[in-house]
């Protein structure tokens, strides 16, 4: 590319070249993960999860040093703090659709075609908010300040956070999917439509990807605001909204053990949202012209630069994610939770269909047992019904000593 992006009327104005090969590369790989990595169902093994999600990173990261080289250190710094945040308000998102999987209980081969799918339909949906957004701010100035405002109040609820055991896979979209779709109870691989007595009916598949779809569209309504907050550019806005979600899948396998632990990731994330309204609200008083602020006129503010934005975004993650994975609470909750997942996993006989798969998520609820009988007293007060837990993980050894019996006998019958 012979023209720097920089000298384009402040770096807005980017050249149709990029965007179409940022677009084909976006599409590209979506393309390659359907083809080569869902297409087959198959549960990702951590090697195979953490390959991807380190190459996913890595190609993000890339593309924010071209950036940095054709459009300049404004351009790449606000790419890499929008980058930052899209990918950490995604995490979060993790914790709502682990619980909807749960809830469905989607078989686990399955689940990595349910993500992809709400991937690319955020994808879709994110873009079309973008766009809406860019033309607000550029009709109206006052939506800075109604963008402040979203985000300062998402922070103030992001700071009574629920524990992870308290989420919940029952918000209005799950609601109105359950209610306007009518399936089977079974499941039929990632099938949408299967037979059922001579009928053509759909699965709970369909359900599923409509609610992980449509509850990534509603978290939306606190991320694009809060990159807008981050830079006004829609080509950073969209490339770096897509990248933190490219990568989501392999993502969700990686840390699916670890998504319990991370108790303080909303009181960080409600830091940093506060941060960015904040940032907007200062960046609409400086560019003002509403008629009951000031007459009219802008306000002499300070404003906030990226290049701070992006220092107090990185050390507010540190710092809430060593706490969170040093912390004795947030090890209570992770084998609490843990135990809780593993034995529901372990009694629904269609979630892992291998033998060998349902022995190590055996294996593992019987090591979250021997935490949770470690815990000090004053964090197995705190497991929300403990005798509901108790039976479930009771109904699990009953289901494997039954399992281990049948075994033993059918080996006794073929030695006869």
């Amino acid at each position: 590319m012979d023209v720097a992006w920089a000298g384009y009327c402040p770096g807005m104005n980017i050249p149709e070249a990029a965007w179409v090969a940022s677009v084909a590369l976006i599409v590209a790989l979506l393309a390659y993960d359907f083809v080569f990595h869902v297409r087959k169902a198959h549960e990702p093994a951590l090697r195979e999860a953490a390959v991807w999600s380190a190459a996913y990173v890595g190609i993000a990261l890339a593309f924010g040093v071209v950036v940095w080289i054709f459009g300049g250190s404004t351009m790449g710094t606000e790419y890499f703090a929008g980058y930052v945040t899209e990918k950490a308000l995604s995490v979060d998102n993790l914790f709502v659709f682990l619980v909807i999987m749960s809830s469905f209980k989607v078989p686990r081969a399955d689940q990595q075609k349910v993500l992809l799918f709400g991937i690319t339909f955020a994808l879709i949906a994110r873009t079309a908010f973008i766009f809406v957004g860019a033309a607000l701010i550029n009709t109206f100035a006052w939506v800075f300040y109604l963008f402040g405002l979203l985000l300062l109040l998402t922070a103030g609820n992001l700071f009574k956070p629920e524990s992870s055991e308290e989420h919940q896979a029952d918000n209005f979209v799950v609601r109105l999917a359950k209610r306007s779709v009518r399936t089977t109870e079974n499941y039929d691989g990632d099938r949408l439509f299967t037979v059922e007595n001579g009928t053509r009916v759909m699965t709970p598949m369909l359900v599923v990807m409509i609610a992980i779809g449509g509850t990534d569209i509603m978290f939306a309504l606190d991320s694009i605001p809060a990159i807008f907050g981050l830079t006004q550019n829609v080509f950073l806005v969209f490339t770096a909204t897509a990248f933190s979600l490219l990568g989501l899948r392999q993502l969700y396998f990686l840390i699916d053990g670890l998504l319990d632990r991370l108790i303080y990731l909303s009181y960080g994330l409600a830091a940093i949202l506060g941060f960015i309204g904040v940032k907007l609200i200062l960046h609409a008083l400086h560019e003002n012209n509403v008629a009951f602020i000031n007459d009219g006129q802008p306000v002499d503010v300070t404003e906030i630069s990226t290049g701070l934005s992006l220092g107090v975004i990185l050390a507010v993650l540190t710092i809430t994610t060593l706490a969170s994975l040093y912390s004795a609470r947030g090890r209570a909750q992770n084998a609490v939770a843990g135990a809780r997942r593993h034995a529901h996993e372990y009694l629904n006989l269609s979630y892992h269909t291998d033998p060998a798969e349902r022995e190590k998520k055996f294996a593992m609820l019987r090591a979250e047992e021997e935490q949770i009988r470690a815990l000090p007293e004053k964090y197995r007060a705190r497991i929300r019904e403990e005798h509901q837990l108790l039976e479930l993980i009771r109904a699990a050894h009953d289901e494997h000593d039954a399992q281990t019996a049948g075994a033993v006998s059918s080996q006794a019958s073929s030695r006869e």
